[in-house]
């Protein structure tokens, strides 16, 4: 791979669980500031290459599983519908992103030393035996 280059990156990657749930993390953080900037769950969809379907879902996740909703709606019709993120939506986003940037600041010293570590150049070719030369020896009778 000559004159390709290589990225390398740590970070850290918050996500809050309820039970196999995940309430919320960077994907719904990032939904939630689309569904805030465009008032609408369709146009924050288009906006992450999403379908409206799965942004629903995610949204619908998010409400079931925080005490209140995250996330108003509006049925569409002739009119149109809309989504708004609710007082306590708003609140959930800025704790959240609160977070994310006080852990990334925690661990920043450590994450770059590990980031340092890596490979240049990519990772090294696999190392891994095929299955005939990895096979234990059996022994003749």
């Amino acid at each position: 791979m000559s004159g390709s280059t290589t990225r390398t990156y740590a970070r850290i990657k918050v996500q809050l669980y309820l039970d196999d749930d995940i309430a919320l993390g960077p994907g719904k953080r990032e939904l939630l500031d689309h569904i805030d900037e465009h008032r609408s769950i369709s146009a924050a969809a288009r906006a992450m290459g999403l379908s409206y379907r799965r942004a629903w879902l995610l949204v619908d996740t998010m409400n079931r599983c925080f005490r209140a909703p995250v996330v108003s709606t509006d049925r569409g019709g002739s009119h149109g519908g809309g989504a708004a993120l609710t007082p306590f939506g708003k609140t959930i986003l800025e704790r959240f992103r609160t977070l994310e940037a006080a852990l990334d600041a925690a661990a920043r010293r450590e994450l770059d030393y590990l980031r340092r570590q890596l490979r240049p150049g990519g990772a090294a070719p696999s190392r891994v035996l095929d299955a005939k030369s990895a096979a234990p020896k059996r022994k003749r009778d």
